[in-house]
């Protein structure tokens, strides 16, 4: 009788506890998006900001924040990736292997603003890439790469040991067998894991504001050397240091609103993706 009680109040606890998540994430949606859909039309996207950013769009940083997320792609998928594949598949278990996944796990946990911090040390002036689109970039894929690592070795675990046997069995090498039975089943977690730690970064602040990104620029950037203007950034300007906050207020919701789309558009694209993959194993 006490355990069938405890278990009852236990799923209750649960219950309002998603509940009142919800709520609280209904509420923030629905003030950024009421507060913020007024302001969303086509010159609001495709137009530079202009009259001291009371006016006009914000496409300079939508496509600084575009150009900063392909570089974060480029650099920390393949390397992470590579690296999952490695600590699960080919390296032996021992106090190095796990000493270097339990350094993996806790960089997961160190605040952006080290992150960027460290962007600033090694990118911008032990490599000398300035403060540009590319510092910005590899900061970000630093922030992403412990995600990557970890998404992409969980999907690997997943994939039934018996499969990687019958290959060799057969014959195959181990990267065949890895290439051919494994990642094809794995692909779908991976790519999943990838694209949430994409959507993560795409909101930081704290990296790319030592790395390259910069309140105002009247023209876009020419090169992956320059500095540019990011939509995280420019909310945070918007919202807290502009001189005239409550006349660009409706702007900084607007921006807010482009902000969540990007990251729920990536998020959706995970779940589509996975959906896809195991589709096409099933068929």
């Amino acid at each position: 009788m006490k355990k069938k009680i405890s278990e009852q109040l236990g799923f209750l606890v649960l219950t309002f506890s998603g509940i009142f998540v919800i709520l609280i994430l209904g509420v923030i949606l629905f003030d950024v998006i009421s507060k913020g859909i007024g302001v969303i039309s086509w010159e609001f996207l495709t137009h530079p900001p202009r009259e001291g950013m009371t006016k006009g769009g914000i496409f300079p940083a939508l496509l600084g924040t575009f150009l900063v997320s392909v570089i974060t792609v480029l650099f920390a998928v393949p390397l992470g990736m590579f690296a999952a594949i490695y600590l699960h598949e080919y390296a032996r278990a021992g106090k190095l292997t796990r000493l270097i996944r339990l350094s993996i796990r806790n960089l997961s946990g160190v605040p952006s603003i080290v992150y960027g911090l460290f962007g600033v040390v090694i990118f911008v002036q032990t490599l000398n890439f300035g403060t540009s689109i590319l510092s910005a970039g590899l900061t970000l894929g630093l922030l992403t790469l412990p995600w990557t690592v970890t998404a992409c070795e969980e999907a690997l675990k997943t994939v039934p040991k018996s499969y990687r046997e019958g290959a060799l069995a057969l014959g195959a090498t181990k990267w065949h067998s890895i290439r051919t039975n494994v990642l094809p089943y794995a692909i779908p977690g991976m790519l999943t894991g990838v694209i949430l730690g994409l959507a993560r970064a795409a909101g930081e602040t704290a990296p790319i504001l030592f790395t390259g990104a910069a309140f105002f620029l009247p023209h876009l950037p020419k090169s992956i050397f320059d500095q540019f203007m990011a939509l995280p950034y420019h909310l945070y300007i918007l919202a807290t240091q502009h001189h005239a906050i409550d006349q660009v207020r409706p702007i900084a919701y607007g921006t807010a609103l482009v902000l969540l789309a990007l990251v729920f558009t990536l998020s959706l694209t995970a779940i589509l993706v996975r959906y896809q993959y195991r589709k096409k194993m099933k068929g």
